[in-house]
């Protein structure tokens, strides 16, 4: 099935965050510390990332565009007003912590290369395996994340499933028309463009700024535009 290996990745990150709400009497001063391990670990991730564009001024235009369209939507608001309506529900008595953990792990689990690569992996051939993989690596952040920032990381599993899968079901009708050319130099320049709001996020994490990760999204779809301009030119 097509959507096996989101759903595994989504179910991994429930399971997960299940697991971290029972170990959550960690001292404090363990937390800050695992928290910016943790944050300093996505931010070489997201350097690595970065470094693999091999037309950077894409990446760049994608991220003013995409901020611009981003700031006009003000879709980090919104993901906020998500957290915030999932933390009344809840009755969560740390008012902002629930959102906080939502926004900030939602954002991880699909600005990542991995939840496209894998997506498309699972679209496109059947393959499962580098969103299994995936699976594994969010099931074990989870349990941190929880840990530490609450029960708001459970819910990033719908985002992830919604994202993920509708790139998976796309997919299958992609070959039809697009290039795989123009797929290798679309998922490289994503890749690096991803890997630019990853560093923004491990920032965050640290304290070190306060960067609206989520009004960036839109670089995303902005990169496949300019990368079809350049092929097509």
């Amino acid at each position: 099935m097509v959507l096996t290996g989101t759903l595994v990745n989504g179910l991994a990150i429930i399971v997960a965050a299940c697991i971290g709400l029972l170990v959550r009497g960690i001292p404090e001063r363990v937390k800050t510390t695992v928290m910016q391990a943790i944050a300093l670990a996505v931010v070489v991730l997201g350097i690595d990332m970065g470094l693999k564009s091999e037309q950077f001024l894409v990446v760049i235009g994608s991220l003013v565009i995409g901020g611009l369209i981003g700031e006009k939507l003000d879709l980090e608001k919104r993901l906020n007003q998500v957290g915030a309506f999932i933390e009344r529900k809840l009755g969560s008595k740390e008012e902002g912590s629930v959102a906080k953990a939502f926004v900030t792990t939602t954002l991880i689990y699909v600005v990542g290369a991995m939840a496209v690569l894998g997506a498309l992996d699972s679209g496109l051939r059947g393959d499962h395996s580098v969103l299994y993989t995936k699976a594994m690596l969010d099931g074990f952040s989870a349990i941190i994340f929880t840990s530490t920032l609450g029960i708001g990381v459970i819910f990033s599993a719908i985002p992830v499933v919604l994202y993920q899968g509708g790139i998976a079901i796309l997919a299958t009708q992609i070959n039809a028309y697009v290039p795989s050319e123009l797929m290798d130099m679309f998922i490289v320049e994503m890749t690096a463009t991803g890997g630019v709001m990853i560093v923004a996020i491990g920032l965050n994490i640290l304290g070190v700024l306060q960067i609206r990760v989520a009004n960036l999204l839109p670089s995303i779809l902005v990169v496949a535009v300019l990368v079809t301009g350049i092929y097509l030119i």
